[in-house]
């Protein structure tokens, strides 16, 4: 409701409806007049007969809480093989034989876990609030106040970045960047100075631990790049530490994010800019908090977020709208598909940003994806690219729209035209007018140009010819 006041504002602000006046609409108490129901259809793109006949045309945009968001659950029967016990016996086995490390399995439960919830957190959001009372932007200046009133003293210290193998043995920089030592001293590199929205992050960060963990010392360091973090396990057992690690660094991250960017302030500022990814400057955070952000306040719950460093080495995933993903971690992939626009802008020069609409088969019938995406540099030089999407079907089911039927077309069409194909008017009118209520101007602007097909892995490649039978087409781990 106070999406939709907002929403109402900026189409009319005499006539738009309180939040209020909305709730009692709500309850049954008011009716609203013919010039405010007008405002309110322009928002929802409706004629006002929909609202009069008393016919409920589709469902409602409030996604069901029920999605399992991208990791598909399974019925674990017979129950007594997954009790406490034999679980305890059977995962170490199994890391063991497939080579996952136990710092693997820990994100993959924490992710499995942020994906079940939609990424929604209230009592880490509550927590955030307590202390930064819904401010933003919040600056250096705030954050170090905040530091100091929970006892933390400030240390600089001078480490310049270096070069190491991540676990697809892809060489990268890194760089720690910041660390606690108990009861209560706080380390930060000096070259966070240069970079004032990593140094406003980790300082949430370190802020969050020391609010939601009684600064006990207990996963404590941070650093930026592509390589692996050291302090984890890469052993196949697995160790408490990894699982405590693991939470404790959700927890943290969760909270600076709610931090810096509180979840009202923030969505009013998203409605305003049409969540252009370019609003991350006017929150004074960098474009990857915006990003996972949009994710967690969006009163629509169908989004992915992904942070690439490269081609096959996926730093930050998200995946609440269950779409597959593009390659792992844990494993080399030899045929990806190249065409996903977080793999395209890696190829890409002299683009801030680039939408991009997509068809990809999942469980066997194809859905349409709307992403943007942006290639960034991390503090320790190296480039990488932060993609922030959503599933456009629920939405389209809402409006009474045969997304299946329209997704099964386009799909249709860019098989004709070797993978890419230009939007035909009918479907461009569809996905504008979706675009227009879910208030994301890159979707769009996606519409611009052509869809393109995409696959899980090369193997199962809906082009024609497939991608990988083209003379040429090199493969890339």
């Amino acid at each position: 409701m106070e999406d939709l006041s907002t929403r109402c504002i900026r189409v009319n602000p005499e006539q738009a409806p309180s939040v209020s006046y909305l709730s009692m609409i709500e309850r049954g108490k008011r009716t609203p007049g013919i010039e405010m129901l007008e405002v309110i259809a322009e928002v929802f793109q409706k004629d006002l007969d929909w609202f009069l006949d008393g016919e409920d045309a589709g469902e409602d945009l409030t996604p069901e809480k029920g999605s399992r968001g991208g990791i598909s659950g399974m019925a674990l029967e017979p129950g007594f093989l997954f009790s406490n016990d034999i679980l305890q016996i059977a995962i170490p086995e199994m890391l063991s034989q497939t080579g996952t490390s136990g710092k693997q399995f820990a994100q993959l439960l924490i992710r499995a876990h942020q994906e079940h919830n939609q990424n929604h957190f209230p009592e880490l959001e509550r927590a955030a609030e307590e202390v930064g009372q819904k401010r933003m932007p919040l600056s250096v200046e705030e954050l170090l106040a905040i530091v100091k009133q929970l006892g933390l003293t400030l240390r600089w210290y001078d480490e310049a970045p270096k070069e190491l193998l991540d676990e697809l043995g892809v060489l990268s920089k890194n760089v720690s960047t910041s660390f606690f030592s108990p009861p209560a001293t706080l380390h930060l590199n000096s070259l966070l100075k240069a970079y004032p929205t990593r140094l406003k992050y980790e300082l949430a960060v370190h802020i969050g631990h020391a609010v939601l963990h009684n600064k006990d010392g207990v996963k404590s360091s941070m650093t930026v790049g592509g390589a692996q973090d050291d302090e984890l396990s890469q052993s196949t057992a697995v160790q408490p530490q990894d699982i405590l690690h693991a939470w404790r660094d959700f927890e943290s991250s969760f909270f600076a994010g709610a931090l810096l960017c509180p979840k009202l302030p923030f969505r009013q500022l998203l409605d305003r800019q049409g969540y252009e990814i370019s609003s991350h400057l006017q929150a004074g955070v960098s474009a990857s908090v915006a990003m996972r952000r949009m994710t967690a306040v969006s009163p629509y719950t169908h989004w992915h977020y992904f942070d690439a460093y490269t081609p096959g080495k996926l730093k930050a995933v998200y995946r609440g709208n269950g779409i597959p993903l593009p390659w792992g971690n844990m494993r080399k992939v030899e045929d990806p598909c190249q065409h996903w626009a977080v793999f395209r802008m890696f190829d890409v020069e002299g683009v801030n940003s680039s939408a991009q609409l997509s068809l990809l088969d999942v469980n066997g019938a194809p859905r349409i994806y709307c992403c943007e995406s942006t290639k960034v540099q991390d503090l320790a030089g190296n480039t990488h690219v932060l993609c922030a999407g959503i599933d456009l079907n629920p939405a389209l089911l809402a409006q009474g729209v045969d997304a299946d039927s329209m997704a099964g077309e386009l799909k249709q069409l860019c098989v004709g035209s070797s993978g890419g194909a230009k939007v035909p008017k009918t479907i461009q009118t569809a996905l504008t007018s979706v675009a227009n209520i879910l208030n994301i101007n890159w979707v769009a602007r996606s519409l611009q140009k052509p869809a393109q097909l995409i696959c899980a892995r090369g193997n199962s490649c809906p082009r024609q010819p497939s991608c990988y039978q083209c003379e040429g087409y090199g493969r890339t781990t």
